[in-house]
This record gives C-alpha cells, sequence and structure tokens, in this order.
C-alpha cells in the first residue's frame, strides 16, 4: 500500500485546493516526515503523478501580488476520492503492513463514519487473530521461545506484536464507542491543517527545488 498517495490525496481533500508546498508544509506539521516516507521530493513527485491519472486536477494560478514564479494547485478529482477512501479503508484493516499505514489511518479515520471505523476496526482486530492462531499451530508461546532455538524469539515477537496489536485496536474501539472524536456526519471536524500563511513550528525548514512550484 502506498502511504504517500493516501497523505498526499487526504491532505489535498482537507483544503479543497492547496499547492504542493502546502501540502508539504501540512505532512511536516502532522511529523508525516519523521514515521513516513514523505520527504520533499516523494510529495512533490506524487502531486504529479496523480494529476497525470487523474486523481488530481492541477490548475495553474498568477503570482502572488509580492512577486514570485505562478503556483500549481491541485484539487481531489471524483477518481482521487474513490482511491482516496479505498486506501484509508485499507489502512485502517491492514495488520501485516508497515507502523506507517496504520499511522496514516488513523489520521484521517474521521472522514469515515463512526460505525463503518469501528467495524473496519473490527476487522483488524479479527485478521490479527487469525494470523496469531496460523502462528501458534507450530509455535507454542506458553513453552517460551526456547523450544525452537534462538529462532524462537523471531515467532515470540510475531506472537507478541499480535498480542499487543490487538489489545490496543480493542482500546481504540472502545474509546470510539464511548463518544471520542467527531466522525463525518457528525458536526464540525477537527481541523488539522495550517491556514495560508500560518506558521508552523514543526516544519524542517530543508529547501527543495520545488518548494516553488
Amino acid at each position: 500500500m502506498s502511504v504517500i498517495r493516501l497523505l498526499v490525496l487526504g491532505a489535498v481533500r482537507q483544503h479543497g485546493r492547496a499547492h504542493g508546498y502546502q501540502v508539504r508544509n501540512d505532512l511536516e506539521y502532522w511529523g508525516a516526515h519523521e514515521w513516513s516516507n514523505a520527504k520533499p521530493g516523494s510529495i512533490y513527485h506524487a502531486l504529479k503523478q496523480m494529476a497525470k491519472q487523474g486523481l488530481l486536477l492541477a490548475h495553474e494560478v498568477a503570482p502572488s501580488t509580492a512577486g514570485g514564479p505562478p503556483r500549481t494547485e491541485y484539487e481531489i478529482t471524483e477518481k482521487g476520492t474513490e482511491e482516496y477512501f479505498a486506501l484509508l479503508r485499507e489502512s485502517l484493516t491492514a495488520y501485516d503492513q508497515k507502523p506507517d499505514v496504520l499511522s496514516a489511518g488513523l489520521g484521517f479515520m474521521v472522514d469515515l463514519g463512526r460505525e463503518e471505523v469501528l467495524a473496519l476496526l473490527e476487522e483488524r482486530i479479527r485478521a490479527i487473530g487469525e494470523w496469531r492462531e496460523s502462528v501458534t499451530t507450530y509455535y507454542t508461546p506458553e513453552e517460551g521461545p526456547g523450544q525452537l532455538g534462538h529462532i524462537g524469539e523471531i515467532m515470540n515477537l510475531w506472537v507478541h506484536s499480535a498480542d499487543t496489536g490487538a489489545e490496543w485496536t480493542r482500546a481504540l474501539v472502545e474509546r470510539i464507542r464511548g463518544g471520542a472524536y467527531t466522525f463525518a456526519g457528525e458536526g464540525e471536524p477537527f481541523v488539522g491543517v495550517l491556514a495560508e500563511g500560518e506558521e508552523n513550528p514543526y516544519a524542517t525548514g530543508e529547501r527543495h527545488p520545488r518548494d516553488a512550484d
């Protein structure tokens, strides 16, 4: 699964229309450059590629009154919206992916309805349970990792990860079921993007040739 596609589509969708540097700024504001591959080059490449694929619509806009080159603003298309929600749903159920997949999904989960998110997380728990069961058909956790020599530590890690992942997911389900957060259709959503010109306290300050695009 492409985390960068989910992050970029989600950021553009939250703005309505956004230029590349805005998208980069938002992702740095969320810390995505620390826990995913959302680096400047990959962000700008994703914007360009998804515009070619019809997921984003590129608008050429005039330079600002302060001067400087014209920018390209991006708007998510109907096809892009379908892709965004497909990636979002996958991120909440895909238990066997890198942590950045779930992190990205959590950042956008409120774009879905509460009941759907609960159902997706329950599916995640079920899938984790099935995967744990497949491991324990040839590894008995109660007997300790030593039963398979040092290689048993690998299975021990897998089982431990499954148990902690399921426990964490169940706790999240309970918080959401208890009324936490504002999901789609429930009222004003949490605003997690920077306004035009708003300073980003978490910006890396790293310059990139395409920041002015």
